[in-house]
Order: C-alpha cells, then structure tokens, then sequence
C-alpha cells in the first residue's frame, strides 16, 4: 500500500468520483454524488458490499428527525452536541461534532425519502450517552438489514460497485492531488483507474495487529469482532500524502459478545437493569457507562468473561433485535427458576450469586449506593426465572483516522485541505475522543452515513 507520485501519469479509463469501500459510508457518499449528477464508481475488496455497517446493530442517531416529533421527543442539534461532547469528556472536535448533529437528521430524512431506506426511531430504550431517544434503525434492528436497503438503492440508483477489487496504491500529482488508482482485481489482473475525486471509505485499521500493536496496545487482546478487511488503508496513504491523524487511539469496543459465539449481546438489557458478574460472581465496574470501554473491564477478568445477569422482562425486551435470537439460536442463553440452577448453569457458587443480587436490590431501594457508581434506582428488580449469558470482551472498530473538515475534506498537518480527497466513517477521525470511554452508541453509523453523504456532495460539487 503506498502512494504513487507522477505527474505524467495518465490513465486509459477514467471516473469523475471514485470512492474505495462499500459498506455505509461508501454507498451514502454514492448515492450522495450520484444524485448530484455526477457518475461514480465504488471499488469493493470482498464480493459482496458488507463492511463494518453489516456487522453492528445498524443504528444510526438523528436529531430533531420528523420520526422524533412524531412521537414526541425534543432534540435538537445543540443537545445532541453536548451529549457527544460530554461522552468524549471534552476531547472531541467541537465543530465537527455540531457538524455531524446538524446534519443527522437530515441525513436519516434523506436516506427514508429518497432512497426508500426502512428507518425508524427506537423508542423502547435509552443507550448510554444519549439524554433522548434519537437512534433509528431499520425493522429487524440490524446492519446486514441496513446494508441490503443500501445496496438496493445503490442498484436503483444504476451505481456501479466493482466487487473482489483491492485498491494497493494511490496514484497523485506532485501537488498531492490524487489521479488515479491502481486495483488488483480477484482474478489476479492489474487495472488503472484514474479519476477526478477520491472518497476513502475503507473503514480503519481493527484487523490490522501490527497497527493495533502500535496504537491501542490496550485492547490488542480482546477478541477482535470486526470486519477483517479494515487494514488501516486509508491512514496509510494519509500519512504517505502528509495528512493530519487524531484519535488515533480511539475505538469501539463491546463488552458484550457471547463467548465462543461470535453473537452481540445488545446493551438494551444492561440499561434497563441487567448486571454483569466474573466468575466469582462479583460486579465489577458500572455497566451502564457504555458498552465500548465495558470491553477492556470484562478482558481484565478471569479467563476474559464475565456473565450478563438478567431476567424474563428483558429476555422480552430484548426479543426486539435479531441479534438476540442468533444468540437463542446459538444457545448462548441459559435460563434458570431458581438460584441454585442459575449457580449450577453458570459455575459460579450460589452465595455468590445470592449476595450480588441482594446487593443490587438494595441499590434499587435506595439503601445503598454502588462503589461503582452505577444508579439502579428506579430499575425493577430482577425476578425469577433468571436468565444468563457468558460474554467477552471484543474490539470492534477503531475511531481514529485522518482529519477531515465539516465537508470530509482530508486536511494536511495544518489543517490545509488536501486537492480532491474525502473521507469518512473509520477512515476519518470520529468524535470519540482519544480512547474507548468516548464511543457513544451509533458514533460509527452517524460518521459513515453523515460524512459519506457530505463527501459525496462535497466531491460531486468540485468537479462542476
């Protein structure tokens, strides 16, 4: 992967907007400059567009939509900001925050009208960082759902997506405006592409040991729940091009995934009362903080796991997502009528588990406070039959990437906009902040769709 100077480069095939990766970020940004009348080609390394976007719950948050209104929620972009910032601990981008909260709800707007994309606003549950409801999502709650409602759109639209394709090398002029693109297709034959525009929407570098050993060694031991193909391209030939990087060290964990299972276990149950144990059937941090930075405290415990502790009302609750029942059907849930089954399920001893759920009961009545810091009041105790799953913790993507402006154009180290190049998504910094305990639920999905949309636009709009 590297990045090709030549100024006399030329090319015998050639696209105005060429955009690398077709996962969320991907297809909204070609669908962005395709209805801007501007053709575009996507190149895709897998044979089917997936990406990242498959492999989450698909949610993507929106403020001040016309599906909030409708049901009564207040939100507005200023919220919604703080509520990033806040998460982030202040060590986001402020801008590009208020950016991206400006922007979501017209973007959610558009994907349902224009593009016949099956979203609506989750309105059973709170996630973590958000003070209303503002995610929304597609009927079965799930990303591989969202993605087949793109790729449809994506067809109708007449874009083309050449799949089994590798982009290896950039091809730029010596003012760093990119040309072209070399493409190994699957085949093992060598292609030249040269184009107007670049949108880099090749996710960021989770799959990538040697960069995860270098940049968030912290996490490098948890399962690795992500999309193998994210290699870190995009900061590769950033850097080669002399492009800001921040939050590098950014990333989105889960705290949830079922062990030997490779299924999600969604934090709705957590937020409206479930707990985890280790092994010895302690708590052992505040769950509800977020399901991102709950990743490194569940790999921080013995063997790795911890166990998800709930009961029928959220075994209901969370019957609402499909991830859910691939667990079911993976029989990673175990339910028990009493304590001393629970204890045989699971091998963690009865007293251990009589006295957590004590304690988190008295926590609900307000006698006593978690040294965790976690508030259960107001959450209904948990009542037979129980039901438990074994959990890892897993890294699912990272958050840092190249610095962007509020079009997705890719800056240099001061701050210069770089000729023709976009990103977004994972290949683009996020507003996570420096670490894990900055993801906010639907961080990505806001990045990849908002930022895909403004760069399609963004790339379309320069070349007129």
């Amino acid at each position: 992967m590297t990045v090709i100077f030549d100024d006399k480069k030329t090319f015998e095939y050639s696209i105005p907007v060429l955009v690398i990766g077709s996962g969320g970020c991907g297809l909204t940004a070609a669908l962005a400059a395709k209805e801007n009348k501007t053709e575009v080609l996507v190149i895709e390394r897998d044979s089917t567009p997936l990406g990242t976007t498959a492999m989450s719950t698909g949610l993507i948050p929106g403020a001040n939509t016309r599906f909030q209104r409708e049901a009564g929620i207040k939100d507005d972009a200023d919220l919604f900001t703080k509520d990033i910032i806040d998460k982030a601990r202040g060590q986001t981008d402020e801008n590009i925050a208020h950016c991206l909260a400006n922007e979501s709800s017209k973007t959610i707007e558009w994907l349902v009208d224009q593009h016949r994309i099956p979203l609506s606003l989750v309105d059973s549950f709170l996630y973590p960082g958000h003070t209303v409801m503002r995610m929304h999502g597609t009927p079965n709650r799930t990303g591989s759902e969202l993605m087949g409602a793109l790729c449809r759109a994506a067809e109708r639209s007449e874009i083309d997506i050449l799949t089994n394709s590798l982009v290896t090398d950039l091809y730029a002029d010596n003012n760093k405006k990119i040309i072209g693109v070399k493409v190994l297709g699957g085949d093992g034959e060598v292609e030249e592409i040269g184009c107007e525009a670049l949108i880099l929407a090749c996710c960021g570098f989770a799959g990538n040991p040697e960069m995860l050993e270098e940049y968030i060694p912290q996490i490098k031991e948890a399962e690795f729940f992500g999309h193998p193909g994210n290699k870190g391209d995009a900061i590769i030939w950033g850097k080669a091009l002399g492009a800001g990087l921040a939050d590098i060290s950014s990333f989105q964990g889960h705290g949830g995934l079922a062990a030997g299972r490779g299924v999600p276990i969604l934090w709705p149950m957590i937020m409206e009362g479930a707990f985890q144990i280790n092994e010895n059937g302690e708590r052992f941090s505040d769950e509800s903080k977020g399901y991102s930075e709950q990743a490194v405290e569940v790999v921080s415990q013995p063997n790795k796991i911890a166990w998800n502790i709930f009961d029928e009302r959220l075994h209901k609750l969370m019957m609402e997502f499909e991830d859910y029942h691939n667990a079911i059907e993976a029989k990673a849930i175990v339910h028990a009528k009493t304590m001393n089954e629970l204890s045989q399920l699971t091998g963690i001893t009865e007293a251990a588990l009589t006295n957590t759920i004590q304690k988190v009961e008295e926590m609900v009545d307000g006698e006593r406070d978690d040294v965790f810091g976690r508030n259960f009041k107001g959450k209904p105790k948990l009542e037979s039959p129980y039901y438990a799953v074994k959990v890892t913790g897993a890294l699912f993507h990272t958050q840092g990437g190249l610095v962007v402006d509020e079009t997705a154009r890719v800056l240099d180290k001061k701050g210069t906009p770089l000729p023709n190049l976009y990103a977004g998504g994972g290949s683009a910094r996020g507003i996570s902040g420096p670490s894990d305990w900055g993801y906010m639920a639907g961080n990505g999905l806001l990045t990849a769709t908002t930022f895909g949309r403004l760069a399609g636009l963004a790339a379309s709009e320069l070349l007129k």
